[in-house]
């Protein structure tokens, strides 16, 4: 261990690869320098893997982007690195810039490879020799990369191990544990910034600099995520509500939604005080986390706000829930689109579209708490976009009844064993995004 740290690139220069991150009036200066119209700037609330298979596509329609997601996944090898270093869960964070990153150079190309990379997920010795060749450099998955770029990466690659060596006593599985998330946590623990932390992974897996990825909260203390049900029973822990691990399969959680659904629908989520995961807690009390102030100024200046698919409560509510971010989506006046899912998932079990339109109007709302707001669904969702012949039910009426009009793409995607399952064709949800907002635009909101 010791010969490993004296052989660690030094961390000095990279250091200065962390200013703050650019403020919403500062990306639009960048994307300024001929006479053609800005792109279009969006605010996407969503989670880690839903949204992804679409993140690409919207590179396309515009760069202008922030993609605003929860810290407060505790599953997975996050789970892990949480435990033993403490801090906010950085996975569906590491996942997006993963998606967003650059792929147009051979380096570029290998340098994905090598932050997309998970060690062996069953094995936990040949996971931990894995990990040990990788941050001693001698892992195949360097070829390609170029020395500044090796002395970087490894740099705090090593790092992590530091931190991990300074709480052996902890132990550490690195089964199905991610490179991408190993690095995060070390850039985080050196600059002691989460902002920092995501900046250099940005920077050094090349998403594009008009492109934004925020924590809906800028912190460095790890968050608990809890859900309220309908029999008033608490559940602590993102992972519990949506997709609770299976303790043989090392760090793999299902997120294929095949999981039982809970005892009792979701009413709202909250954060809470408690840091123990487990079912059911009577004991955890809430508490309300700031918003990151970078969500509510790009929200202030968007041109189209997206709520995505995935996880509804423990990907894209949690970001909503918090204080400030309903007063500014309620004050834009811009197309609010909600993407729904295309299949019932566990926390999503017998909920109708109306009932999705509820729920995001609800936690905009904070229903529940004791500076609840009062607003419409309208003023929180103007459009509501819905795969043809969707596993969720589409209750036209209902969701009219709302002032949400619906719409339907056809282009779908088929999955599932009997392909019953439909998903967004990318291209296709991505050009009616462009649509709704281009009108907008064009009717000259501003």
């Amino acid at each position: 261990g010791a010969a490993l740290l004296r052989r660690a690139p030094p961390l000095r220069a990279a250091a200065a690869l962390a200013p703050p991150l650019p403020a919403a009036a500062d990306t639009e200066d960048m994307a300024g320098g001929d006479s053609s119209p800005p792109e279009p700037r969006l605010v996407v609330f969503s989670g880690g893997t839903a949204f992804n298979c679409v993140a690409q596509e919207l590179k396309r329609f515009t760069t202008r982007v922030t993609h605003v997601l929860p810290v407060s996944d505790d599953g997975g090898s996050t789970a892990e690195v949480v435990r033993v270093l403490g801090g906010p869960a950085v996975g569906d964070i590491r996942s997006r810039c993963l998606r967003l990153a650059d792929t147009s150079t051979r380096e570029a190309r290998a340098v994905r490879a090598l932050l997309g990379h998970r060690l062996n997920s069953l094995d936990e010795a040949e996971a931990k020799r894995e990990w040990l060749d990788i941050v001693e450099g001698g892992h195949a998955l360097w070829e390609g990369i170029s020395a500044p770029y090796c002395d970087t990466i490894r740099g705090f690659l090593v790092h992590f191990q530091s931190q991990l060596l300074r709480r052996a006593s902890e132990g550490f599985d690195f089964r199905n544990g991610s490179v991408g998330n190993f690095f995060f946590a070390g850039a985080r623990t050196f600059f002691r910034s989460l902002d920092a932390a995501i900046f250099l992974y940005s920077r050094v897996s090349g998403v594009d600099s008009h492109t934004l990825v925020l924590p809906c909260i800028n912190t460095m203390d790890q968050i608990t995520l809890g859900a309220q049900c309908a029999d008033g029973a608490i559940i602590c822990g993102q992972n519990e509500i949506s997709h609770p691990a299976d303790p043989e399969q090392g760090n793999v959680v299902d997120k294929t939604g095949r999981t039982p659904v809970l005892h009792s629908p979701i009413k709202r989520v909250m954060y809470l005080s408690n840091r123990t995961k487990g079912h059911i807690d009577y004991t955890a009390h809430e508490v309300f986390p700031q918003v990151h102030p970078q969500v509510v100024e790009n929200v202030e200046g968007a041109d189209g706000i997206v709520y995505g698919m995935g996880s509804l409560w423990t990907s894209v509510c949690p970001s909503l829930a918090l204080v400030g971010v309903g007063e500014s989506v309620a004050a834009r006046d811009c197309p609010k689109i909600l993407m729904l899912n295309g299949y019932p998932d566990r926390e999503t079990a017998g909920m109708t579209a109306s009932g999705f339109v509820r729920a995001v109007t609800d936690t905009l709302n904070r229903v529940g708490t004791d500076d609840a707001l009062d607003h419409p669904p309208s003023t929180y969702v103007t459009a509501l976009i819905a795969p043809a012949e969707g596993l969720v039910e589409l209750d036209d009426d209902e969701v009219t009844a709302l002032g949400v009009p619906i719409i339907r793409l056809s282009n779908t995607l088929k999955e599932g064993e009997e392909g019953d399952i439909r998903l967004f064709e990318p291209p296709a949800l991505i050009s009616t995004l462009a649509e709704i907002v281009g009108e907008r635009r064009d009717g000259g909101d501003e």
